[in-house]
């Protein structure tokens, strides 16, 4: 005898349906969040006022080794190996984030103007190349970077000054703590590109030293 399939009542149809939900929302509870990290200062840098006065600059599209240029956050292990963090990401992408950074303290701290900014285009700027060779991040040790700044008048008369660094802050465990760590070796980085702009028009030879870790 062939016996007939019972439609589902309407309660037994939501309970099934609150039984799905419920799965979703546990298999969601488990995936572990991703937590954004930026470059930018917490809080506006301190404007520094130039003397004497500075010239306004352009920053290009600054580079980046290919390995960081992800997603996620790439970071050396203790046994030398590297790991891509896939709940630890930069806001924006890496390349973007170091821009973003090195304008915002060149205006703020030292009070150069941005020749992007959308002010009268100045007639005489000098254009900051930045190549960043290695971008190192160290759980526990040491936020590093290391590279290539050229700093190139946009007319013709001052030569371009060129520096090669290594910036290493030591940073304590957690990756905010790393975040920070890099945010310091950035503001040194900048500190010491504007220290050289108004040597390219006194046409004296750079000054590669960094200055300190900014207070």
């Amino acid at each position: 005898m062939n016996r007939r399939r019972r439609p589902a009542t309407p309660s037994s149809a939501l309970a099934a349906l609150g039984s799905t939900l419920a799965l979703a929302i546990a298999g969601c509870a488990s995936t572990p969040p991703v937590h954004l990290h930026t470059l930018m200062p917490p809080d506006p840098p301190a404007r520094v006022t130039p003397a004497p006065a500075l010239p306004p600059v352009l920053v290009d599209a600054i580079r980046i080794p290919a390995q960081v240029d992800q997603p996620q956050w790439l970071v050396r292990l203790g046994d030398g190996s590297l790991a891509a963090l896939e709940q630890e990401r930069w806001a924006a992408p890496l390349r973007d984030e170091l821009h973003q950074a090195v304008v915002e303290q060149l205006v703020r701290r030292h009070g150069v103007i941005d020749v992007r900014s959308g002010a009268a285009a100045p007639t005489s700027y000098v254009r900051v190349s930045i190549d960043i060779r290695r971008f190192e991040s160290i759980p526990g040790r040491e936020a590093r970077i290391e590279g290539v700044w050229t700093l190139t008048p946009n007319r013709a008369g001052p030569p371009a000054l060129r520096c090669d660094w290594l910036i290493g802050e030591p940073v304590e465990a957690g990756m905010p703590a790393l975040a920070a760590g890099h945010r310091r070796a950035l503001a040194r980085l900048v500190d010491g590109i504007a220290a050289n702009l108004s040597r390219v028009e006194a046409r004296q030879p750079a000054e590669c030293g960094l200055p300190p870790n900014p207070a």
